[in-house]
């Protein structure tokens, strides 16, 4: 039986809430859009970790970050963690990551066969930050209220660059698999195509800006003063600046309208991909996965960017399309550890070949529209802006929030979807908030999970210092190329290499 390929197509800070298929009602995503509607929108996916590389982390290997010691964006992703790229390899596929996936450490490739373009952000230890000094901002890279104050438009910044290298590189690997099919190799491919938008800066190209009016963008449904700010929240809005550096409703509103044009740029990073697999014929043979590392609040409580776990920074659009999946919406709670078992099911594999326990479990079930009876979703919190590790656990509509100085956190999302009451003191949840305590603490050892957070941050800031001063090399990929084999070159006729190149290949009858 012919397997199918796997196509994954990544946002960056993108959160659902932002989307056509999930409700927006103005952005413009239409090619996300068509996916949904013949797909399964997934309606309460989480990541793992609301910050970029723990995140995606947990996407490749499926197991939480707390178990592999992801815990920040300067945390080294080990070489000896088996990743759904190197499963999916062993098992006949052909790999192929394109763009961003924010790997820390020597190892840039974990298991893709192919490695189109380089990363968009260094692979080394500088963004290590220090819980020993937890208000202590990084100003070379923490994030703060300048970056929404200068969005707007511009033709070309440093994120379109980078995001049109990723298209253009998957586009053309998706070609040459074409060739590969058309000279007789019919091995299923999987394709993760990585993009760094909407993610901040919030500044779009005019083509996109113009898709929009100021009154076509929303402002925040719900905002806090940081005096009304549980302590984490407001640990995290003194590190971006937002608790002292006042925005007015135009830098607010350019803002989320800037965000909203990029949410349609990389919507027409989806369409391409799709294009490509249609004009190989593969698009019927492909399943295709949109989704994101994490959201972006927005302004929503009056936060900005992730480092949280409210609905906005937390939640992640999860879309799955292609042979198999069933046309409608799935209610359960998952998240991207899920992504691993996923694929190894789409590619028949099994429990047994796994190296290491994962924490997820396969979602094809849910995508065939059968029933599942797991719904739950764990997240953990391990890097800046905060002293202690942070703890979320979603189950049901409930969500649980917990950080060992800071007073408890209960939710009911059936009812209040803003998150706009802790009902975590509230006599009608005693009995749900004691045993999300109890789990915490059954789960987790919060105080060694601080104690190991802490070592490795002093021993990469030691590590990184020495990189600094010259011991060994940096990591940052470079793609390999050897132009000295490519389009027609003295070793290859040049007719052979017309015939190499041209997809789809002539037929003997045009010849």
């Amino acid at each position: 039986m012919t397997r199918s390929n796997i196509v994954v197509v990544m946002a960056d800070q993108l959160a659902p809430q932002f989307c056509g298929a999930y409700g927006h009602p103005t952005v413009k995503t239409p090619h996300v859009d068509e996916l949904a509607a013949r797909g399964m929108r997934f309606d309460a996916a989480y990541c793992n970790s609301p910050l970029c590389a723990p995140s995606r982390f947990a996407f490749m290997s499926g197991q939480l970050i707390s178990r592999i010691a992801a815990y920040d964006n300067a945390s080294e992703f080990r070489a000896s963690v088996p990743t759904f790229a190197h499963y999916l390899t062993a098992l006949g596929y052909r790999t192929c990551l394109s763009g961003k996936m924010h790997f820390i450490g020597p190892d840039q490739k974990h298991g893709f066969q192919d490695r189109v373009t380089t990363d968009i952000y260094p692979a080394d230890f500088a963004w290590t930050p220090d819980w020993e000094a937890p208000d202590e901002r990084i100003d070379k890279w923490y994030h703060n209220m300048q970056t929404v104050k200068e969005s707007g438009t511009a033709v070309a910044t440093f994120q379109t660059d980078y995001d049109d290298e990723v298209e253009f590189a998957a586009r053309r690997w998706l070609i040459d698999r074409g060739r590969d099919r058309a000279a007789g190799d019919k091995s299923p491919f999987c394709l993760v195509t990585s993009f760094i938008h909407p993610h901040d800066p919030y500044v779009a190209k005019p083509e996109w800006w113009d898709l929009y009016s100021d009154a076509e963008v929303p402002m925040p449904e719900f905002t806090l003063m940081p005096e009304d700010q549980d302590p984490f929240s407001r640990r995290v809005m003194d590190g971006i600046e937002a608790s002292y550096v006042p925005l007015t409703e135009e830098e607010v509103c350019r803002a989320r309208r800037a965000y909203l044009a990029n949410v349609s740029y990389f919507d027409s990073k989806v369409g391409a991909i799709v294009t490509a697999l249609d004009d190989i014929g593969e698009l019927d043979n492909t399943i295709i996965i949109v989704t994101a590392d994490h959201g972006d609040m927005l302004g929503e409580r009056g936060l900005w960017y992730k480092m949280n776990f409210f609905e906005h920074s937390a939640r992640v659009p999860l879309i799955m399309a292609g042979p198999g999946v069933k046309q409608g919406e799935a209610p359960n709670a998952c998240s991207l550890v899920d992504m691993l078992p996923t694929f190894v099911d789409i590619a028949d594999g099994i429990d047994d070949m796994l190296g290491e326990p994962v924490d997820g479990r396969s979602l094809m079930p849910l995508a065939r529209g059968e029933c599942d009876p797991v719904d739950e979703a764990i997240g953990e919190y391990c890097a800046e802006m905060t002293p202690y590790p942070v703890f979320m656990i979603r189950r049901g509509s409930l969500k649980y929030i917990h950080c060992d100085p800071d007073p408890p956190q209960l939710y009911d999302l059936a009812t209040d979807p803003l998150e706009k009451v802790n009902v975590a003191g509230d006599l009608a949840f005693a009995e749900q908030a004691a045993a999300f305590s109890e789990e915490v603490a059954r789960r987790w050892d919060s105080e060694q999970l601080r104690a190991d957070v802490i070592a490795t941050q002093k021993s990469r800031r030691a590590l990184h210092a020495a990189m600094e001063a010259g011991a060994g090399e940096a990591w940052d990929y470079n793609p390999p190329r050897d132009a000295a084999q490519e389009y027609v070159r003295n070793h290859v006729d040049w007719t052979a290499a017309a015939t190499r190149y041209r997809y789809p290949p002539l037929k003997e009858t045009d010849k």
